[in-house]
């Protein structure tokens, strides 16, 4: 099989109160999950992998202020396009939803597994 793009959808400031600690361990558990889809032969991305620099080099001063959201969920809308698939990480997200909605519109594969994901 050949390798795959994968977004890696899952929640980010969900549950946080916008607290930069609990955001920040939010996205190291989707880079876990990105490093298990580049371990099995797969291209993975994460939307703010993206985002968060640009919205940073735009002006925005935190996580969440207005020019942050500008790009956080439009840069992964824009990426899904691009993606064979989705890996859907557990845990309640507003915006991973939509991700998956997406997908699901452009007939993507939605994983909500790692060990669902074939080798690469």
């Amino acid at each position: 099989m050949k390798s795959l793009q994968i977004l890696v959808a899952g929640p980010v400031r969900s549950g946080t109160g916008d607290r930069e600690e609990l955001i920040h361990a939010n996205l190291a558990r989707m880079e876990q999950a990105a490093l298990g889809l580049y371990q099995k032969g797969h291209i993975p991305l994460i939307g703010e992998w993206l985002a968060f620099p640009l919205a940073r080099i735009a002006g925005s001063e935190k996580i969440g202020d207005a020019i942050s959201e500008a790009f956080l969920y439009p840069v992964a809308h824009r990426l899904i396009g691009h993606c064979d698939g989705i890996l859907r990480l557990p845990g309640e997200s507003r915006g991973a939803d939509n991700d998956v909605r997406i997908a699901r519109e452009l007939g993507l594969t939605i994983y909500h597994d790692l060990a669902e994901v074939p080798q690469g």
